[in-house]
């Protein structure tokens, strides 16, 4: 079975490749107290549709390069903020 994990585009500098930052929250076992930690995965976007600030849900993959190992599933919710693409 293949992990899924959703989580937010924080670059999109590269071609085909995103950024996506995981977070999850998770109790410490000694202390109690709630913790905050995050993942970055490389995700492959084969058409370019995300955009920095979106959420969206990845899927792992085999070995695409040397970091990428996630492919996009889909977009969750796209940014709030405009993305001028120039041309």
């Amino acid at each position: 079975m293949r992990r899924r994990a959703i989580g937010t585009v924080t670059r999109d500098k590269t071609l085909k490749t995103r950024r996506v930052e995981v977070t999850r929250t998770y109790r410490h076992k000694k202390y109690g107290k709630i913790l905050r930690d995050k993942t970055i995965c490389y995700v492959h976007d084969e058409n370019n549709d995300s955009h920095v600030g979106d959420l969206v849900e990845i899927i792992e993959s085999r070995p695409l390069s040397k970091l990428k190992r996630w492919s996009l599933v889909r977009i969750v919710r796209k940014s709030a903020d405009v993305h001028v693409e120039t041309v």
